[in-house]
């Protein structure tokens, strides 16, 4: 549909859907401070003229909407989920062949195109690139969209690359300027089995960093996809034109990338990354990362430059689930048997908080009901890929009524209402948590729960602070959050040992004042107004803010065969040293970019 980023902001323009700004905008926190302020606001995809200390110009909130996402693949949308449909259940094709024409036409833009000639791009350097520095604290200027393209040393080629979307710091620390660059990302991910393949060889790894090209490339590098359909294959399919490259001095060069960064990871070789607002909300600290020896940067005569900020959600991140969601279907459906449904809960930052449907069939025989194949379903969830980040996961199953896990005031009332405390927690500890997740006991160590209810409904909760959280000494300001979950304040955290005791004391205090059925949940937090103020509050301050096996206690708990048991749940969610700092902007250019938003300037509208 496009063949590069021109045609797609072109087509923007002509539709609405973006808006260019020619005054000159400083890259350090501006033009992230307009984005933000733009994106919340639902406005349009933003074309930065006059990059300050850049000739190139810079694009951001492309995808901030799920309609824009949708708008810009209309003549592909369909062919593509299509494929991967195909690509999930091969056996579609033999049993509906005619139905399925549609989507082997389009497959055949997925083979990706080797093209030889003279590149259409010129040399620069990293230092002429649009130095983007998203929040105050971050180490540097980063790519917040790049594609990395790595070959598998075992089988290279493009057929077996890997393409993905792992940030990239341009500047700051230990980097020597125009010579080095960081990447972050985890062992697990495919550039990491590459880097380690060539480690065994004593080999350094060749990296090629795409930035730009049409929307498809970007899109492609960020998609959960089955086996057998690489990126490179998804990103023609998408774009509908097949994926051009060369090679240059043994690297891959996409010829419809604006951009590329062409260099060398070599075994062993680290340096600091970060700090780096990320998507938690909060700022990933400092830590060692592969450090990338610079070949070439390449870049078009005219090329863009495509940025996103991420931040606490909703940001442009959160229409890019969405977008992943509607085209890979019931993909989980497959992959997991008796799952129905699985929400990782963005306001949450995704990957602390699942909620989940799955099927309950083990006994249908016995009189009580109560989670069996949950908790087999459960494991799977949380051995699942990405699933497997999470740290709480409450699961039910349908029985007498549909539910939703986007509803989730709704779904966690459902659950609430049947959930026996004593029965119906299980705990995992020491394991991996998301590397970007300071609550746990060190970078990807944590822990996880989860809560499987199913039954009948147990009890009403409570629809106004219960009186028993009320007058209790060093604990006040007792809120309702939503029926069955009380917020309450308590003492700034110090450390552990005097947490165990302060909220000791706050167990027995609620116990001598006598059962509390109505209430199986309670929030320990900093602030009780907040948290309580909507349940986007609630869900990130809660779910961010706290480790399991650490910070879950219990009033009247108990161990019964190494099972944990209680009658109320507390959840400490204060904030704890170990935690890394939230985002917060920069007054000044909050102050600054006020001038974009005025009565007649050109994003009037669109400042909130």
């Amino acid at each position: 549909m496009y063949r590069n980023l021109e045609q797609c902001i072109i087509d923007l323009e002509k539709h609405g859907h973006l808006i260019r700004i020619r005054e000159e905008v400083d890259p350090y926190l501006e033009m992230a401070a307009i984005h933000l302020k733009v994106q919340a606001a639902g406005g349009p995809a933003l074309l930065f003229e006059n990059v300050k200390g850049s000739k190139y110009r810079a694009v951001s909130n492309l995808f901030g909407t799920v309609e824009r996402s949708k708008f810009l693949f209309r003549r592909t949308w369909d062919a593509a989920r299509s494929v991967i449909a195909l690509r999930n259940d091969p056996f579609k094709a033999l049993k509906q062949p005619f139905r399925h024409v549609g989507a082997g036409l389009a497959a055949l833009n997925a083979l990706p195109m080797k093209t030889n000639g003279k590149l259409p791009h010129r040399e620069i350097r990293i230092s002429d690139l649009p130095q983007i520095h998203h929040w105050p604290d971050d180490g540097g200027a980063f790519i917040t969209l790049p594609q990395v393209y790595t070959e598998d040393p075992d089988k290279p080629g493009i057929m077996k690359a890997n393409v993905g979307m792992y940030r990239v710091q341009l500047s700051g620390n230990e980097y020597v300027q125009d010579k080095e660059i960081g990447l972050h990302y985890q062992i697990h991910r495919g550039i990491g089995i590459h880097q380690e393949k060539a480690r065994r060889k004593g080999a350094p790894l060749k990296v090629s960093v795409f930035v730009g090209g049409p929307p498809a490339h970007t899109l492609s590098a960020v998609m959960p996809l089955p086996e057998g359909l690489s990126e490179t294959m998804f990103a023609g399919l998408l774009s509908g034109r097949r994926f051009r490259y060369s090679y240059a001095d043994g690297y891959c060069i996409s010829r419809d990338a604006d951009f590329v960064i062409t260099g060398e990871v070599y075994p062993g070789e680290t340096k600091p990354e970060g700090p780096f607002g990320d998507h938690l909300g909060y700022y990933s600290l400092i830590h060692p990362f592969p450090v990338m020896r610079v070949h070439k940067v390449y870049a078009k005569p005219d090329a863009i430059w495509p940025f996103t900020v991420v931040g606490r959600p909703p940001q442009e991140d959160t229409a890019f689930g969405a977008i992943i969601h509607e085209l890979t279907g019931d993909a989980i459906k497959q992959e997991i048997p008796g799952v129905k449904e699985v929400h990782a809960v963005d306001a949450a930052g995704v990957h602390p908080l699942l909620l989940a449907i799955g099927s309950e069939r083990y006994t249908p025989y016995l009189p009580t009901k109560q989670p069996a194949e949950l908790l087999t379903i459960a494991n799977r969830i949380l051995g699942t890929g990405q699933l497997s980040l999470a740290k709480f996961l409450f699961i039910t199953a349908e029985d007498e009524r549909p539910l939703d896990t986007h509803r989730e005031t709704e779904f966690l009332t459902y659950i609430l209402e049947r959930i026996d405390l004593r029965r119906d927690i299980h705990f995992y500890t020491n394991t991996t948590i998301d590397t970007l997740d300071y609550s746990g006991t060190g970078l990807n160590s944590g822990s996880k729960v989860v809560f499987a209810a199913y039954g009948d409904k147990k009890r009403e909760l409570c629809t106004e602070p219960p009186e028993a959280l009320k007058e209790l000494r060093g604990f006040g300001h007792a809120r309702l959050v939503m029926p069955g979950i009380a917020a309450i304040e308590g003492p700034a955290f110090t450390n552990y040992g005097n947490a165990h005791k302060e909220l000791y004391e706050l167990c027995e205090a609620i116990r001598g004042k006598g059962p509390l059925d109505s209430c199986p949940m309670i929030v320990l937090c900093d602030d009780s107004e907040f948290l309580s103020r909507s349940m986007s509050n609630f869900l990130w301050a809660t779910f961010t803010r706290s480790n399991p096996s650490h910070d879950i206690y219990g009033v009247n708990s108990y161990y019964e065969n190494k099972h944990w048991c209680c009658d109320n749940v507390i959840i400490d969610a204060r904030a704890k040293p170990h935690h890394a700092p939230p985002l917060v902007p920069d007054p000044q250019v909050e102050k600054n970019i006020g001038r974009f938003f005025v009565k007649g300037a050109v994003l009037e509208g669109f400042g909130g």
